[in-house]
């Protein structure tokens, strides 16, 4: 007999609430070789992250890959890491502080929590939270502008795994992206243009971008699409030229071909083309993490400035920005029409 999670939550007469659940990819526990190993066993054993053979994968992963990788990414990971711990996941906690404020008051009966991918605080744990607190209407954020099979789907698993084991399941929105959204474009612009205010205007501004592996596209994910028009969007919104933007992919992993043009590549060959003095901003993150962090800020950096470049500056993520916050407060009052919230 099928033993449900929360079977005696029920209280005849209980408030019902509803309940927003942000998330994120996550990030190991502490940087080092043994939390970043657990971390990345979760990450690389997503089938939606590595579309592999599960035998082979497994075989690879636990006899090379976890046996390699952590030591090395753990070096990484301290080089960002701050009093505070994992910089996307304080950015996340403050994220979250800020959104409540806005409502707090105006909807009583709206409760937050926060939940990631991989790792700690668990989008499990975040559901039974919610659940605790009697929510009957349930809205997940994933706080990924681009939908991506490998992020926002895999998260779309992640939550659907869970309330499997629930008895009573709540009403369920889900936002599969907010790249189109007005108020992430003028977030995103607004950045870009109080960023040139105190830097100056580059040569070239450069939106980079996480790859994936080129099979993934051809097999029919619209991520690339997505991110090509999430720099259409701000480019005009900002009234630049085609030869003042330009979209790379960062992030590679393994021997497959990913999505081109590759950021490394890119900031190697540009100085040689002229190109000395750049900007580079990360659109499909909205928090900074190792991949902003240490890939764009440091080894990007050497990329270019090895190969002669002479200016090299990173506009970070939207983070906590005002506008940020306001965008993903009015992103959640839209999908809560109809709702008594």
């Amino acid at each position: 007999m099928t033993k449900y999670i929360g079977e005696n939550n029920y209280e005849h007469g209980s408030v019902e609430r509803t309940g927003i659940l942000l998330t994120n990819l996550g990030t190991p526990d502490e940087p080092n070789s043994k939390a970043v190993k657990i971390y990345l066993a979760e990450f690389l054993s997503d089938t939606r992250v590595i579309e592999f053979p599960k035998f082979i994968w497994k075989i690879i992963l636990h006899g090379i890959i976890l046996r390699i990788r952590p030591k090395r990414s753990a070096k990484t990971y301290k080089t960002i890491w701050t009093d505070e711990g994992s910089p996307l996941l304080n950015i996340a906690k403050k994220q979250i502080e800020l959104v409540k404020e806005k409502f707090e008051g105006k909807y009583p009966n709206t409760v937050f929590a926060l939940g990631m991918r991989y790792g700690n605080p668990s989008i499990e744990s975040a559901l039974l939270e919610l659940q605790s607190k009697k929510v009957r209407r349930l809205i997940i954020f994933p706080l990924y502008p681009q939908y991506c099979a490998a992020t926002t789907a895999s998260t779309f698993d992640a939550v659907t795994n869970v309330l499997q084991k629930w008895r009573w399941i709540p009403e369920l929105r889900f936002i599969n992206q907010y790249f189109e959204e007005e108020s992430y474009i003028k977030a995103l612009a607004n950045s870009i243009e109080v960023f040139w205010k105190k830097n100056g205007k580059p040569q070239k501004l450069i939106f980079s971008y996480h790859g994936i592996p080129k099979k993934y596209h051809t097999k029919g994910d619209p991520y690339h699409c997505f991110c090509l028009k999430t720099t259409r969007l701000v480019k005009e919104y900002m009234n630049l030229d085609d030869n003042e933007v330009l979209s790379t992919f960062q992030s590679r992993f393994g021997r497959d071909e990913w999505l081109q043009p590759y950021t490394s590549e890119t900031l190697k060959k540009l100085p040689s083309e002229g190109i000395k003095d750049i900007h580079i901003i990360s659109p499909g993150f909205s928090a900074d993490c190792l991949e902003t962090l240490e890939e764009l800020e440091a080894e990007n950096r050497e990329y270019f400035e090895n190969a002669g470049g002479k200016n090299y500056l990173y506009i970070p993520c939207l983070n906590t920005n005002p506008m940020h916050i306001d965008m993903m407060s009015t992103i959640i009052e839209k999908h809560t029409q109809g709702w008594s919230v």
